[in-house]
């Protein structure tokens, strides 16, 4: 596990290191105060995934807009 600091990992990086948190927990070898704590490093790594991925949806709305292309619509065939 990386000491890095959560909120300066990248997107794969938190990725990697939720896979691990989640691959401990269900060895099930792990004491359940260290179970708890990793718990909360689980749920602080998705909460950064999910923000990254939430930035990035954000900016190709942006880019969307800027080509003049409908922000979150998908063009229906035949209109």
């Amino acid at each position: 596990m990386t000491d890095k600091p959560i909120p300066e990992m990248s997107f794969e990086e938190a990725m990697a290191a939720l896979e691990q948190v989640v691959t401990q927990l269900e060895r099930g070898d792990v004491a359940l105060e260290d179970s708890i704590k990793l718990y909360e490093r689980g749920a602080a790594l998705k909460a950064h995934c999910a923000d990254k991925l939430k930035a990035a949806e954000e900016k190709v709305e942006l880019i969307r807009a800027q080509e003049g292309r409908a922000i979150g619509a998908t063009p229906v065939e035949g209109m």
